[in-house]
C-alpha cells in the first residue's frame, strides 16, 4: 500500500476582535469590525465543522505599554476591553493566545498551539487589516503556512490602507485572498 497523504489541517486566527476595537466609542474603535463579525462567525463555524482549530489572537497590554505612545490605551490585560466580543466568544477547546505587539507569533504560544494541532493552513480574520492582520500573515508565510484571508472577514481603519494591505498579502506574500 502507498503512503497516506495527510489531509491539510486548518486553523482560523481571529485577530483582535475585542471590545476595545469592536464596540462603538471604544478606545480604539474600528467601525468596520462590526460589519465583519457575522462573516467571521461563519468562518469559525466552517472551520469547526471541518475539525479545524479556532485560535483567538488577543491584544493584552500592560497599563504602561510603550504602544500607548502611538495609540490610545486599549486592550489592557484583564479588562473588559481586552475580551473577545460576545458574538464571537470562544468555546471550550478553542485556543486564546495573548500578544503584546503587532505580531501574533512573536513572544506568544501560537507556534506551539499550531504544532500541537498539526496545522498547516491558516485562515486569517480580524482587525486591523494593514496592521495586525498583514503582519500576522507575513509571520505565517515565512513560517511555511499556507495562508488565506477572506476579504469579508477583515476590517481596517482606512479603506485605502485596507486595500493596500490586501494587495500586499496577495502580491508579496502570495497568500490567497478569497
Amino acid at each position: 500500500m502507498g503512503e497516506e497523504v495527510a489531509r491539510p489541517k486548518e486553523a482560523i486566527l481571529v485577530i483582535d476582535m475585542l471590545n476595545d476595537f469592536c464596540r462603538e466609542g471604544a478606545p480604539l474603535d474600528v467601525p468596520a469590525t462590526r460589519a465583519v463579525i457575522p462573516n467571521i462567525a461563519r468562518e469559525i463555524r466552517r472551520v469547526r465543522s471541518e475539525d479545524g482549530k479556532v485560535v483567538y489572537i488577543c491584544d493584552a497590554h500592560a497599563p504602561d505599554d510603550i504602544e500607548f505612545r502611538n495609540w490610545p490605551a486599549h486592550a489592557v490585560a484583564g479588562t473588559v476591553g481586552a475580551q473577545v466580543v460576545t458574538e464571537l466568544a470562544p468555546l471550550p477547546g478553542d485556543a486564546i493566545v495573548e500578544k503584546d505587539t503587532l505580531l501574533c507569533f512573536h513572544r506568544t504560544s501560537l507556534d506551539q498551539v499550531l504544532e500541537k494541532s498539526r496545522v498547516n493552513t491558516l485562515t486569517i480574520t480580524g482587525c486591523v487589516t494593514n496592521i495586525c492582520v498583514m503582519y500576522s500573515a507575513t509571520e505565517a508565510v515565512v513560517r511555511g503556512y499556507k495562508v488565506r484571508v477572506p476579504r469579508d472577514c477583515v476590517a481596517g481603519l482606512d479603506p485605502e490602507m485596507h486595500e493596500f494591505a490586501l494587495r500586499q498579502i496577495k502580491e508579496v506574500l502570495k497568500a490567497e485572498i478569497v
